[in-house]
């Protein structure tokens, strides 16, 4: 068994709308490093998409699956509830941004949270109306692609988004839209497109993930709670792939000083096992009728057990601190390419969720040539990136905060190596 055969039969058997990153199939993987079905050695920059921030099988998380799974593994909490749940709840209750009584509800991924922080907006507020941001991602399913900012790949040909959905521009200096820019548009949207007395909810990434890894400034979100104030919207935080340590805090919104009203969480929430949530003020989550909120596989046991061993770990391994450190050193050697790398256009982020933007010389155009040489040569050297934003020229660095030190070093030997070979 090797690559290309496994790719042959994908080809035959998978529908191509499923976009593939490497076409390496993994055989085992464990903490930051892959091995595929020939055997080569990969470390693992990607974590699954921001899903490993402990790490791939880490052992506690693993020993409470395995325990989990010799008990029960789904009688669907809806029909015969379980403790851990509770616990699970009881926790995130305690530790997500906002000094006021929460409640949670546990469901599947990512955009299943989005759909059910947008329903819980609506039921609560009596209002249809939502407002996103340009670059925002917020999953694939309908409501996720309204409210997801990028047309390709994620819009283009599925037809009609759901009504009711509005985009003002996010805040990138780098690409010219200040924090101004992005409330004036926001106050012109109000006079021109829908009443904000419509308006249900404001969603927003504190940092970007498939935009680019854009953090909002401390004065935007500052000002879009003084206007969700103002007209009595709800601010919902997606922190489904800045959660969990991966920029320096618990979550990102710890970074201001305003709490949002709903934050929906998923990836490294569960440490690899489907698991998605949304907490939220008592009052919000608690308006719509029982019934209205849950799925046959919400909060599946196994995922509920291992996400409590992930706080475990997160807690006893102090990985919100060691994401500062390792995102530092990583950032450090990209700001030692500078002088030597033209291209180089930012180095950014909080903790260790890093990017690099890469725009082409000649035009000082955003260059996904670039960043995809950077990428291909990485993955020939056995090392795992994604790349993103709106241009496709930024690269973003998602290694388990829990990478051991020396591995930590071979991947930035051969980052750096990559970099410095695409632009010949």
């Amino acid at each position: 068994m090797n690559n290309s055969a496994l790719s042959d039969r994908k080809n035959q058997a998978i529908s191509r709308g499923v976009g593939m990153t490497t076409q390496i199939y993994a055989d085992r993987a464990e903490n930051s490093e892959i091995w595929d079905v020939e055997g080569n050695r990969y470390i693992d920059f990607s974590s699954g998409i921001a899903v490993l921030n402990t790490g791939h099988r880490h052992p506690r998380v693993i020993e409470a699956v395995k325990a989990q799974i010799d008990r029960f593994t789904h009688t669907c909490h809806q029909v015969v509830p379980y403790e851990n749940y509770v616990r699970l709840a009881e926790r995130l209750n305690g530790i997500t941004p906002g000094k006021f009584d929460k409640k949670t509800i546990f469901v599947t991924t990512g955009a299943e949270a989005v759909e059910n922080a947008i329903k819980i907006a609506r039921h609560a507020t009596g209002r249809q109306a939502v407002i996103a941001f340009a670059g925002g991602f917020h999953g694939r399913t309908f409501m996720g692609m309204a409210l997801t900012g990028k047309v390709q790949p994620y819009k283009a040909g599925f037809g009609s988004m759901p009504g009711d959905v509005f985009h003002a521009p996010f805040p990138v200096e780098l690409h010219g839209v200040s924090v101004a820019d992005s409330l004036a548009a926001l106050e012109k949207l109000f006079k021109a497109d829908v009443d904000p007395a419509r308006v249900a909810a404001i969603i927003v990434e504190p940092v970007q993930g498939e935009g680019g890894f854009y953090q909002a400034p401390r004065e935007f979100m500052s000002a879009l709670r003084t206007v969700c104030d103002q007209h009595g919207i709800l601010l919902i935080a997606d922190e489904v792939q800045t959660g969990f340590a991966r920029t320096g805090k618990m979550f990102a919104m710890e970074h201001y000083d305003v709490a949002p009203d709903l934050t929906t969480m998923a990836k490294s929430l569960a440490g690899g096992f489907p698991l998605s949530a949304v907490t939220g003020r008592v009052e919000l989550m608690d308006s719509p009728n029982p019934g209205g909120l849950g799925g046959t596989y919400a909060g599946n046991p196994l995922g509920i057990a291992a996400a409590n061993a992930v706080l475990d770990v997160i807690e006893e391994e102090k990985l919100v601190d060691r994401a500062d450190l390792l995102g530092n050193r990583l950032k450090q050697r990209l700001e030692s390419l500078r002088a030597d790398v033209p291209e180089i256009v930012d180095i950014r982020g909080p903790g260790f969720m890093n990017a690099i933007e890469f725009n082409d010389v000649k035009t000082n155009l955003p260059s996904a040539e670039f960043a995809n040489a950077v990428r291909l040569k990485a993955l020939d050297k056995g090392l795992i990136l994604l790349t993103c934003g709106v241009y496709s020229n930024v690269i973003r660095f998602l290694a388990p905060i829990t990478i051991q030190d020396n591995v930590m070093t071979e991947a930035l030997d051969k980052l750096e190596a990559s970099i410095r070979e695409a632009r010949v």
